[in-house]
């Protein structure tokens, strides 16, 4: 699919945008075009990557006129860019939804002028029933992204508008075992907001794989969701004193706007939800069943099997399993 295309990633300097530029130089894509707003990282990854299919454009997703230029004869987008920081978004609301809400929206808009082939979003745990401003923001987000399809003449565009959904990438920024990794290096007790809390364990290389097989095989107007383990945070604290030591431990309780478990689909999506084997995908709830069943060729099935698809109703990942994620990560150095 990506062979001799031209790819634009929002948010390209992030964490992720370079880990999927990383995967897609990897094919024979004609141009990557990386769209952010932060100069310093863009001379970096230049730096860094020295790839002549490689495109800098400093832009904001506020600006629609940028978003035109930069998608002009573009063929694939995947959308990362967002304000990520919940208390940071809680304290500055508008400015959360002037990027992640409208951000968005001048996304599509530029996909749809631009005739763009197919834009894949990336969505988060936290926009289900969200708790709080940037789960709010993330949860329209998809909504825009699903809805796009509704407005098309099909005649003259020819987008696929397209939603993943996962959680904390093992390791990402601010998520939980590199604080607690931290801490223990730091010689002080482990942080821990309550001994009963799960989180789904995705890698980096789950969440690409993810996003390119969505790419390529997603229809229009779904959101794609992974299927996989979890851990609790106990077996995380278990595994980390295991591998760099005991240092203690302390239970500081749920901060604000923090969820006890993961939930990827809840009670009321699962209605809409369904099985592809791999993973699962939130249909559009406006298409009938046997449309969708069609559009799948039939190689799907509902999803009859679950109240809700959470952190703490699926697999757990052995102390084994879990050890080896972590140091597979690359986040701790260990013989």
């Amino acid at each position: 699919m990506f062979n001799g295309k031209t790819i634009l990633i929002t948010g390209g300097t992030g964490s992720l945008g370079q880990s999927l530029t990383r995967r897609l130089l990897s094919t024979r894509a004609r141009t990557i075009r990386i769209f952010s707003r932060n100069e310093e990282k863009q001379l970096e990854m230049e730096t860094e990557f020295n790839d002549s299919r490689l495109r800098f454009l400093l832009g904001d997703i506020r600006d629609l006129n940028r978003l035109d230029r930069a998608m002009e004869d573009v063929d694939i987008v995947f959308h990362a860019a967002a304000l990520k920081h919940v208390p940071k978004i809680e304290y500055n609301p508008f400015e959360g939804i002037k990027t992640n809400v409208i951000g968005s929206q001048n996304v599509i808009d530029a996909c749809l002028n631009q005739n763009v082939e197919v834009s894949v979003c990336i969505g988060t745990d936290k926009a289900v029933s969200p708790l709080n401003t940037y789960g709010a923001t993330k949860l329209l987000m998809e909504k825009l992204f699903v809805t796009a399809n509704n407005y098309l003449n099909k005649e003259k565009y020819r987008t696929r508008f397209l939603a993943v959904r996962y959680g904390n990438v093992v390791g990402s920024s601010g998520s939980v075992i590199p604080k607690f990794i931290e801490q223990i290096k730091s010689k002080k007790k482990i942080t821990i907001t309550d001994p009963k809390m799960t989180r789904f364990s995705i890698t980096m290389d789950q969440a690409l794989d993810l996003i390119i097989d969505v790419a390529v095989s997603g229809k229009e107007s779904e959101i794609y969701v992974p299927k996989l383990k979890a851990y609790s945070i106990m077996d995380v604290k278990d595994t980390l004193f295991e591998i760099l030591g005991k240092t203690g431990e302390e239970i500081v309780g749920i901060r604000p706007g923090e969820k006890l478990h993961e939930i990827l689909i809840n009670k009321d999506e699962i209605r809409s939800s369904w099985d592809l084997g791999d993973k699962y995908m939130i249909a559009n709830p406006l298409k009938v069943e046997s449309e969708i069943k069609k559009m799948h060729l039939g190689k799907i099935k509902k999803i009859d099997d679950m109240e809700t698809y959470s952190s703490d109703n699926v697999e757990k990942l052995s102390k084994a399993e879990l050890k080896k994620t972590i140091i597979e990560s690359g986040l701790v150095n260990y013989n």
